[in-house]
């Protein structure tokens, strides 16, 4: 399985490039908006979403048949951005099911910044 090509099929919002990845019955997991896809479904929401997209792994580890990857994904105009932690389950070198867990990008709230506490990781 080749999760970098992967990856820059799902950022390029290459829906036919993407299909080639997954078993016919995976599924596909957004746990931050209680959300189950299958591998259709998810294609659609991913190739449909607006925009044009970039992205960078920024972390990946690999242990047996699972994938754990940390991805920055932006807009190309960079007016949004954010990061998704993905654990992706392998069989014959193809996607079983993906668990993923998207956040924002964003500045600190503004209560732990009048605590003066953490500094920036950049």
């Amino acid at each position: 399985m080749d999760i970098n090509a992967y990856w820059n099929a799902a950022l390029l919002q290459q829906p036919e490039k993407m299909q080639t990845f997954f078993h016919e019955d995976a599924f596909i997991n957004w746990h931050n908006t209680n959300e189950h896809f299958t591998v259709n479904e998810f294609i659609k929401a991913n190739c449909e979403y607006p925009g044009n997209w970039a992205g960078d792994i920024e972390q990946l580890e690999e242990i047996g048949d699972l994938i754990i990857t940390v991805v920055h994904v932006y807009s190309r105009n960079r007016e949004s951005s954010f990061h998704v932690t993905s654990f992706i389950k392998i069989r014959d070198k193809k996607i079983t099911s993906i668990d993923e867990y998207w956040g924002d990008d964003g500045t600190a709230p503004q209560w732990r910044l009048n605590k003066h506490i953490g500094t920036p990781i950049r």
